[in-house]
């Protein structure tokens, strides 16, 4: 049954944001006129398609309105004299272009390596590529960086103005200046990938479609550097061993399941099979993305959950505590260390974090911290812990979840 209007409008809108931005920056140079032109041609199809009927080339058409959209930003803005003579010998054929070529560097990955120039602080770098090339919302990248939403869109703007007005290049940089900008790049596809994995909002806890483009993304940035960085291979390993468990992780009523209860034969094991070598040539110069991704093998490894490996786990959260501290591998460590010392050695750990207050408004630290404290006894204090889990969490599958784990320790 074809889509509808609106369905295949909410479709491309999920799926090719990332993709049409990044073929409008190029065309406009600008990226406040490239997101408020393709915003107006999404809007432009909302009103159109549902009488005319969804174009044999939906991509297409939207490119092409938003680049009309663009001329007339530009002429409102007063700024167009030099960008209208570049437009003017441009003539986008209403067909459906190549925009998925082979070719490398594609428009998606210009645009991460713009967004990722050193002239930007770090922070920024990330925060503009999640924006641009995954569609993310301003809460939704705030959330990936344990900030408020206001103090996200403030750093939006800046490294906007920023790229703008030091006439940044819309470019892959030269092999000289690829190591300055590598690091920001890993950390933008990892995050893409991250927020396909378990999204901030939606109907669905996986959006596929951002991890199926991260994982593009890092295999394309690894045919860029030759011989590619270890960290490059860890990361895609990383990505591909995740993305392996995806159907797994809901049964069939769409409720999130938890990696011990998953079933294991569900996962891809083809995929599984293509990262292994990937972990162990990575692990040969060992960063953060590569032990992560030997932590993950871990588990894909064991046949069932009783056969993982959590010693060997929680020897690996050692090495990358003392390799990359933050708050957010204390707490997965915590986890490994629960399932080796026990939950209440784990609420000790759990109880230092508290005290810093970093991961106050992360769901995932109190439904850890609950799990520990259901399991070890402690029902009332699981059940406030659940709570203030409930009252962070945006995404329905985790929150059915949360839901079922308080009514158990009712």
């Amino acid at each position: 049954m074809p889509l509808d209007s609106d369905q295949a409008i909410e479709a491309l809108y999920g799926s090719d944001w990332g993709r049409i931005v990044a073929t409008l920056i190029r065309l406009v140079g600008d990226f406040e006129v490239a997101e408020e032109a393709v915003q107006e041609a999404f809007a432009a199809a909302v009103d159109q398609w549902r009488g005319a009927g969804v174009p044999e080339f939906p991509r297409a058409w939207i490119i092409q309105t938003a680049r009309h959209k663009a001329i007339d930003l530009i002429r409102r803005r007063a700024r167009f004299q030099e960008k209208i003579a570049a437009l003017a010998g441009m003539t986008e054929a209403l067909e459906e272009p190549d925009y998925d070529t082979d070719e490398i560097p594609d428009d998606r990955l210009r645009l991460i390596f713009t967004c990722c120039h050193p002239a930007l602080a770090p922070e920024s770098q990330v925060a503009l590529t999640l924006r641009t090339l995954g569609g993310l919302e301003t809460d939704e990248i705030a959330r990936a960086f344990l900030v408020a939403p206001t103090t996200m869109a403030q750093r939006l703007v800046r490294a906007k103005s920023k790229i703008r007005d030091a006439r940044i290049p819309y470019s892959v940089p030269g092999n000289n200046d690829m190591p300055d900008r590598l690091g920001a790049v890993l950390t933008v596809i990892y995050l893409v990938f991250n927020e396909g994995y378990a999204s901030t909002r939606g109907g669905s806890l996986v959006r596929t479609d951002l991890c199926a483009e991260a994982i593009r993304l890092g295999r394309l940035v690894r045919t860029l550097i030759s011989p590619a960085p270890a960290e490059v291979t860890g990361l895609i390993a990383l990505m591909l061993l995740h993305d392996a468990r995806r159907d797994a992780r809901l049964n069939a009523a769409g409720d999130l399941v938890i990696l011990e209860d998953q079933d294991r034969s569900r996962w891809n094991h083809r995929q599984i099979a293509e990262a292994m070598p990937l972990v162990e040539e990575a692990m040969r110069q060992p960063g953060p993305y590569a032990v992560q991704a030997a932590i993950a093998s871990e588990h894909c490894r064991a046949l069932k959950a009783a056969d993982t490996d959590w010693p060997r786990i929680l020897q690996l959260y050692d090495v990358l505590e003392r390799m990359q501290p933050s708050p957010i591998v204390s707490l997965n460590r915590a986890v490994a260390v629960a399932m080796v010392e026990g939950p209440r050695a784990a609420l000790v750990l759990i109880d230092a974090l508290d005290a810093e207050g970093d991961l106050d408004n992360y769901h995932l630290f109190h439904s850890a911290r609950a799990d520990f404290l259901r399991r070890a006894g402690s029902s009332e204090e699981a059940r406030k812990s659940y709570g203030r889990a409930l009252a962070l969490v945006t995404n329905p599958s985790e929150r059915l979840f949360l839901e079922r784990r308080l009514r158990e320790v009712q």
